[in-house]
């Protein structure tokens, strides 16, 4: 596997424990209809949250959120509908992103909530 793919694991696992210790419940990871995936779908309360998760090892060429373009935003909206559709949920829906840069003794973690909105067309 190519050191871009282990660097990316990696910083699921973390986000998967940073997300668990604030108490969300984790529904899904990797969830894929498709082309599209999904890394991590888990439950804050009684709102589904459908995180990305992007990992750097620095943030050199900009941190590792602004890699979340509009093209990758539809994808995860058309994801997101699917999973509801197919779950049968009625329950809110909210995108998030959490940013991960792992240093050499150390990680920083940047959670965006509501980092964007689908559209309505």
């Amino acid at each position: 596997m190519a050191e871009h793919n282990d660097i990316g694991k990696q910083g699921e696992q973390i986000a998967l424990k940073f997300l668990k210790d604030k108490g969300y419940k984790i529904l899904e990871t990797n969830w894929r209809l498709g082309r599209n995936e999904i890394d991590i779908i888990a439950m804050d309360g009684k709102i589904i949250v459908v995180a990305e998760v992007k990992t750097r090892q620095s943030n050199s060429f900009g941190e590792p959120e602004i890699a979340v373009t509009r093209e990758k935003q539809k994808a995860l909206v058309r994801a997101a509908n699917a999973y509801v559709r197919l779950k049968h949920l009625d329950l809110e829906v909210r995108f998030d992103i959490i940013s991960i840069i792992l240093e050499k003794d150390s990680e920083k973690i940047n959670h965006i909530a509501d980092a964007f909105y689908p559209l309505l067309r």
